[in-house]
Order: structure tokens, then sequence, then C-alpha cells
């Protein structure tokens, strides 16, 4: 959670953060953020999504390492990486939409107006059939193209940028206009340029600046270049609707309970029932994800009950002092 999110949410109650526990999420250390931070990766084209983690995995001496949208080996760009206990939030960014921009050799000469032509019949929602080669299930399904540009033709080679939905097959996007085309078109390369809210202007970072930046601070003890490099957590949530909460419902959310209304602290206005929000505490560290039951008025006028369902536990148990009760078991006869 950002400062300018905490300063925009509606109180509902009032409470001190205990300073013993838990730590600002812009204040971690190299060591907290191995655990629990993100980064931006400009995957190179050859190695699959899978082996780019495994390398990581090495570069960074951690074992849990997850990535959140998986690029084909000849792709490059954006792929976010969560470490550690971050793995749990990247799940928020498969469903976001993605940029492309792709090249591509279309296989006869057509003028510049009568490609824009096609290119915006295919803006909107189109139908796809996933290639042979795929791991998912071959049935015609929907995607919305949110964006189709021709940025330059140049004789038969078309560049394009491409915002869409998650899920979208751009090679197949590129063969069916080909198709409509008359002789076909075929990809050559492709990069992806955006994951959700992260775009590769925010400052990408390679595998072998990632080496440099870790050997530094093992060896020098200087953490200022990793330090640039991973990004606390709560980016990978920042364009969800927010919920803050007492310190004495943090343990009790990261062992199961569900939140209810006297742990909530702030919310995000215009809050609607089934809106998917972050959870945080009051230093705005992610506690996990979670979907409304109430909307803001419903909330703001209730003293009990079950505010939200939780979905995903981000933050790891005891990272908060237990200040909950267990039912009394019943006693024996």
């Amino acid at each position: 959670m950002t400062l300018k999110q905490l300063e925009n949410l509606i109180e509902i109650d009032q409470d001190i953060t205990d300073e013993s526990h838990g730590t600002y999420y812009d204040k971690r250390t190299i060591e907290q953020l191995l655990d629990n931070g993100i980064i931006l990766l400009d995957k190179p084209p050859g190695p699959t999504s899978h082996e780019t983690v495994a390398w990581t995995k090495r570069i960074l001496k951690i074992d849990k390492i997850g990535h959140s949208g998986t690029l084909d080996p000849q792709v490059s760009g954006v792929l976010p990486l969560g470490l550690g206990e971050a793995t749990k939030a990247l799940g928020v960014l498969l469903y976001g939409p993605k940029e492309y921009h792709a090249l591509g050799r279309v296989h006869s000469l057509p003028s510049k107006e009568k490609l824009s032509e096609i290119i915006e019949m295919f803006t909107g929602e189109i139908f796809q059939k996933p290639p042979q080669r795929s791991a998912v299930v071959r049935q015609t399904r929907t995607r919305t193209i949110y964006e189709l540009e021709l940025i330059e033709q140049k004789e038969r080679l078309v560049l394009t940028r491409i915002l869409c939905e998650a899920g979208t097959y751009i090679r197949k996007l590129y063969y069916d206009i080909g198709e409509v085309l008359g002789p076909g078109a075929t990809m050559i390369e492709l990069r992806r340029s955006r994951v959700d809210q992260f775009h590769e202007k925010d400052g990408l970072v390679t595998l072998h600046e990632l080496a440099d930046a870790f050997a530094v601070w093992e060896e020098k003890k200087d953490d200022s270049k990793l330090m640039a490099i991973i990004k606390p957590v709560e980016l990978a949530l920042s364009e969800l609707k927010s919920v803050v909460i007492r310190d004495s419902a943090v343990d009790a959310m990261c062992h199961g309970a569900q939140l209810a209304i006297p742990g909530i602290l702030k919310i995000s206005p215009h809050l609607r029932e089934g809106d998917v929000v972050g959870i945080y505490t009051q230093k705005g560290e992610a506690v996990a994800l979670a979907e409304s039951t109430m909307d803001e008025e419903q909330i703001r006028d209730a003293t009990k009950g079950y505010a939200f369902v939780t979905k995903r536990i981000i933050m790891a148990p005891n990272t908060y002092p237990k200040k909950w009760r267990t039912k009394p078991t019943a006693p024996k006869d």
C-alpha cells in the first residue's frame, strides 16, 4: 500500500500500531525483501520462464521464487517475479491486461490504409482458438483486444502494439490477420511490455544486473543496487481496493479467521460487495487478499458480522502476536 492510498481511505475506527511487531512496507531490509519482495525482470529470449526462475534462485540463493504469466522461450520482456511469501500475491497479476510489441511479416504487400483497416477489425472482442502447441484445451474462446496500433510498416514487415486481455495468443492474432489479408502473415518477434500495472518503462532488471547487485551486497555489504531492484510485494496489489485492520486482527487472519467488522479501521471509498481487496496492517504490510461481502455503507453502519471472505493469505503467521481467543473445548465426561 502506498502512502497516497492510505490517505484516500475512509476511516471506520482508530487504533495504534505496536512498533515492536511488523515492519513498515517501505522500510524493509534486504533480508526481508528477499522473503517478501518482487522483481520486474526483463526476460531474455531463449530460456523458458521456468529456467529463468531457476537461474534467479541460484543468483539470489533462495529456494522460493514464482513468476506471473509464462512467456514462451523466444519471447522477451516483463516477467514479474515474487520472492518467498510474495509468490502468494502474484495471482492478482495473471488476470490483468497485457501489452506486447510484435514484429510480423505479411505475405503480400498491402497498402498502409488497407492494413490499418484490417487491424481495426481485430480491435474489441475477438474469437480465438489456441494453437496446437498450447497448454490449454483447444476450444474457441473470446478475448478482448483493447488497443491494436500499427506503429510502422516497412514493405512486408509490420510492427504493432497490442494491449489485450490475458490469455490472448499474439501469434494466432497475426495468423488470423493474415487470413483476412489473403496470402497470410507470420509473427517474427514478440516482446511483452506490460503486465497489468507494471510497464517496462518502470525499470526492468536483467539477470546480469541482478547478479551484479547481489554480488556487491554479498561481498561489499553495499545494498543500494539490490534495494533499487527488489520492490515491496504491496506494489503488486496497488490496483486493488484496500482495507486496513487492527494489529489484533492480523495473526487471526494469518491462521485462517475471517475478517469481522470490529477488526476494520479503514476502507477504500466506493467499496462494493464482490470487490477483491488487499488487506493491510497499519504499517501498510499486505496481509491477505479477500472478497467483500458488504458494500461501503453496510460496513460503516455495521457493528458485527463478517465483511470479507479470505481468498489468499500473504503474510506469514506469527508476524504479529496472537491476540485472539480459541473456543474452549467441552469438558470430557
